[in-house]
């Protein structure tokens, strides 16, 4: 679906002139006084590859009437078609009490508004907008539209990755939670399957290789909404040989992408062996929430249980923050309580966290323990934001982050997680630098600064002989 994006505020603040940098184009008329737009215009935009739309309005002041009046209800229209409203302010004016009012609005209007600090160009952009963060908005960007500065990030942000796109897709054709079932070879996966879904929907059968394809089941529990996926076994590579095996991994690992949670199930009475190992690395390079359910749990002698709950917690150390259920397929035991688990890896595999949460977390984190030094400089996170969902991505921005080694990346995913309670799910971070806008260019002097310097130069050399001389002396 195409994103819808309005663009509204007082009169005179720049929607104009960003609405054509958006769309690249000059549809919106722009002139240096206020009123000049009425009607809410209409323009399509194109940051790399996505598709958007954009609502140009009039200005809002809050004391409308007559003529004013109607291009208020015209900005108002716009804001209930938009899936995302940036409420541009001017940087230069400061915080009005028109400001306030439409902030107000928006609040109960519902919508994902941002606030968008325009004319911050010649100007220091934090304390431009130092007024503005007391409207309480989730995330501030800092703009110059006539420029055509930060705008490029802030869509960057706004607009959904191509990732997030093929996610709605695939939500539009299997609803609810996702849930891919995967593991080795006759573990009990088609039986757990059965279980869950309180009926005998796929075969059962002693005997390896009886699911070949990956199976799609939608259905619904307690209110909520889920697709089962039952994939076939996966084996170690050089014992498959038949081709109808080898699609079937296939098949197997693109359900692992497709799905939001993965129970990986281990058989104990083998216990934890290299091929479950290798599944679960699949899973979490995929990025998906895990649970591990370790099945035929019943009839085991406490003497085995024991040492396999001794075997995963050793081999399993890394996965801590996976939930790990003991259970029996066939006779259901410990089955139910698998569903709070993947209820939470869901929650936190999409969950929305705003951007100064986000921060005050880096801020902590590096307060208690900050980066180290790098060729005598002290490597510096300024601020984070969410960069994706399913898995969580969090994207840092700082200087010389590209010599920031692992452990201390290590440390930062440790301490998010801690703070934002994310369980079963994996959390990627990306971290990007600043780049220096004058790299590569030339300092070119005028041609008073090159007789100052060729006079510094001469100052600097007889200063030289004078030394040199009174020291033979």
């Amino acid at each position: 679906m195409t994103p819808v994006i309005a663009l509204v505020g007082r009169p005179n603040v720049g929607k104009s002139t960003l609405f054509n940098q958006m769309t690249r184009s000059r549809d919106a008329l722009v002139a240096d006084f206020p009123g000049l737009t009425r009607d809410r215009k209409y323009g399509e935009g194109n940051y790399e590859g996505q598709r958007f739309i954009v609502i140009d309005t009039g200005g809002l002041t809050g004391d409308e009437q007559g003529l004013d009046a109607e291009m208020a209800r015209q900005s108002l229209q716009a804001v209930e078609e938009a899936d995302i409203v940036l409420f541009l302010v001017d940087g230069r004016s400061g915080l009005t009490a028109g400001d306030e009012s439409i902030a107000n609005h928006l609040r109960r209007s519902g919508k994902q508004a941002h606030l968008v600090v325009n004319k911050t160009d010649g100007q220091d952009p934090d304390i431009a907008a130092a007024d503005f963060y007391s409207l309480g908005f989730d995330s501030t960007f800092l703009i110059a539209a006539s420029h055509n500065r930060g705008i490029r990030s802030m869509l960057e942000l706004l607009l959904p990755s191509e990732e997030e796109r093929e996610e709605a897709d695939r939500a539009d054709r299997y609803p609810g939670i996702r849930i891919g079932v995967v593991g080795r070879p006759n573990v009990g996966k088609s039986t757990l399957v059965n279980r869950m879904l309180g009926e005998d929907r796929v075969v059962v059968y002693d005997m390896p290789g009886t699911t070949r394809d990956s199976v799609y089941i939608p259905y619904e529990r307690q209110g909520h909404e889920y697709t089962l996926i039952d994939t076939a076994g996966v084996r170690r590579r050089k014992n498959v040989r038949e081709t109808v095996e080898k699609f079937s991994i296939i098949k197997t690992l693109q359900a692992i992408d497709d799905a939001h949670v993965v129970i990986l199930v281990i058989d104990a009475r083998e216990g934890l062996v290299d091929q479950d190992l290798h599944l679960i690395g699949f899973v979490l390079d995929a990025g998906r929430s895990l649970v591990i359910a370790v099945n035929k749990w019943d009839g085991m002698d406490p003497e085995d249980r024991a040492r396999v709950k001794e075997q995963v917690q050793r081999r399993l150390d890394f996965l801590d923050y996976a939930d790990k259920h003991y259970i029996s397929a066939l006779h259901g035991s410990g089955v139910g309580v698998m569903y709070d688990s993947v209820q939470a890896c869901f929650e936190s595999a999409m969950a929305k966290w705003p951007t100064n949460r986000l921060t005050a977390i880096l801020q902590d984190a590096v307060a208690q323990h900050q980066p180290p030094m790098v060729h005598g400089r002290r490597i510096k996170l300024r601020f984070a934001h969410q960069g994706g969902s399913n898995p969580p991505v969090i994207v840092v921005h700082g200087n010389q982050v590209d010599a920031l080694p692992g452990a201390y990346k290590r440390y930062l995913e440790n301490t998010f997680r801690k703070v934002l309670n994310v369980t079963g799910s994996p959390i990627r971070f990306e971290f990007k630098s600043g780049e220096n806008p004058f790299a590569g260019k030339v300092d070119r002097l005028t041609p008073r600064q090159k007789v100052k310097k060729d006079n510094d130069l001469k100052k600097g050399r007889r200063i030289k002989k004078t030394r040199q001389k009174s020291l033979k002396r």
